[in-house]
């Protein structure tokens, strides 16, 4: 068995593990075709390890941002979630991507409640319904499909690297 096939995550492992993490890195094309990339908090879809892809992902930003600009130019990205301080304790996940732009406000506003609901203690989203419900307008939704996913989890391999 290969060193790669030693680290890579099984399905479930895959779900788990973009469940417990809080923020991707989004990697568009920029207009010069070098890659824009943005940190952005999301929210797991359609867990199913048995699914092909297991899951999908997530999140919103200002219409008029640069990653939003960069995906209606070319639907495509790639995500990253990464974790570990050293070599032995390195985790992640890359996703290529097919990204929908969500432009429904109630649906925006949708994707907006349910990153409030992840992300902000129990009892405060309530407080945060007229703020994004009144941000909606101005944002997109995205919707990531993974076309392929590569994961790593060196934890697996104990001292032996």
């Amino acid at each position: 068995m290969s060193r790669r096939d030693e680290t890579r995550m099984s399905p479930e492992e895959l779900v788990r593990y973009v469940t417990e993490r809080t923020v991707i890195t989004l990697a568009t094309l920029g207009p010069n075709g070098r890659p824009h990339l943005t940190p952005l908090w999301y929210v797991p879809r359609d867990l199913d390890p048995d699914a092909d892809p297991p899951l999908r992902l997530t999140t919103w930003t200002y219409g008029k941002s640069q990653k939003a600009v960069n995906l209606r130019r070319d639907p495509r990205a790639t995500l990253l979630i990464e974790s570990g301080d050293s070599y032995d304790q390195l985790r992640g996940v890359s996703m290529e991507c097919d990204v929908e732009l969500v432009t429904d406000t109630d649906a925006v506003a949708a994707i907006g409640l349910d990153l409030a609901r992840r992300y902000t203690p129990e009892g405060e989203v309530d407080a945060l319904r007229q703020a994004v419900t009144a941000q909606a307008p101005k944002r997109v939704g995205l919707v990531c499909t993974p076309t392929k996913i590569v994961s790593w989890d060196h934890t697996k391999l104990g001292a032996g690297y």
